[in-house]
């Protein structure tokens, strides 16, 4: 029996994903998503469907901590035509386990710099995000972390893309960071000064385009922008061959005041990351995320 989905999407661009890993925990499932031309988004407001085809997609945006187990499949893509890049969110924080299920710093360098040799650095951009202030990790520590990856990124990546945890704003993530006993400070306008002149220094050695991720602050006194994480300059840039398909695209209103992202369709679903990163707003508990798991 065949089902009538009220919402139908055929978007040009695809995200995947905001609100999950899916070259982490999810590529097998992408890869016969695509192979079938199509998915099933559910609202997480709303629960509706929306069934959303791949005929029109000609770039794919990859979110991921920890995109290796999708690289042996990004050959089906080149196959398909359609083009991709990936925002690669490689933040330091083994010692502090904010991030429990990521691999270790190193695997993630390793594993950053063989996708930068095989795409391209101009497609592999460098997220540390978001970044945490606590009772022991404060701005310079920060800096710390982000000077050791940096310098071992030199050549792999043209751009360092950051943002200031908003944790106020997310009472779930509040409520995590206080049932795990973490002390964590929120970033004020002098600290975020502080911060992004001496990562300016930081960046005589790298030359990195900087920018701040859904941040109202203005920092350009630094050389530092505001992003586009769905970009599409960086799109016509890197496949001129898809220009006419996104002249036009406007802005996606579906995101925070602050992003510069044009519109887009995420494919993710809340609750499925296990990754369990304690700052995370898209999970809100380990059963929670196992559960849906289990009936994806």
């Amino acid at each position: 029996m065949s089902i009538r989905y009220k919402n139908v999407q055929a978007p040009v661009i695809i995200s995947a994903s905001r609100s999950t890993d899916i070259p982490a925990f999810f590529p097998q499932w992408f890869i016969d998503r695509l192979r079938a031309g199509y998915t099933i988004w559910i609202n997480p407001f709303n629960r509706q469907p929306t069934y959303v085809s791949f005929e029109n997609t000609k770039v794919v945006v990859f979110w991921s901590k920890n995109p290796k187990p999708l690289i042996p499949h990004l050959k089906e893509l080149d196959d398909k035509g359609i083009h991709y890049y990936f925002q690669f969110t490689l933040n330091d924080y083994d010692r502090e386990g904010f991030e429990p299920n990521v691999p270790p710093v190193k695997e993630r360098i390793d594993t950053f710099r063989h996708l930068s040799e095989l795409i391209g650095k101009e497609k592999v951009i460098w997220r540390f995000d978001p970044l945490i202030l606590t009772n022991k990790t404060g701005v310079d520590e920060l800096l710390q972390k982000i000077e050791s990856v940096g310098n071992q990124l030199k050549n792999y990546t043209s751009k360092l893309v950051f943002s200031f945890a908003d944790i106020g704003i997310y009472k779930k993530v509040q409520a995590n960071l206080k049932r795990q006993a973490i002390p964590y400070r929120e970033f004020d306008e002098p600290t975020m000064d502080d911060f992004a002149s001496k990562l300016h220094r930081l960046n005589k050695n790298w030359n990195f385009a900087l920018a701040t991720c859904a941040e109202s602050v203005h920092l350009e006194q630094y050389g530092i922008e505001h992003n586009r994480c769905i970009d599409g300059e960086l799109i016509k840039k890197l496949f001129p061959d898809v220009q006419n398909k996104i002249l036009g695209l406007k802005k996606d209103k579906g995101q925070r005041k602050a992003c510069g992202c044009v519109i887009s369709k995420d494919i993710g679903r809340y609750n499925t990351c296990p990754h369990f990163c304690v700052y995370c707003y898209a999970n809100t508990s380990k059963e929670s995320v196992n559960k849906k798991i289990q009936k994806l």
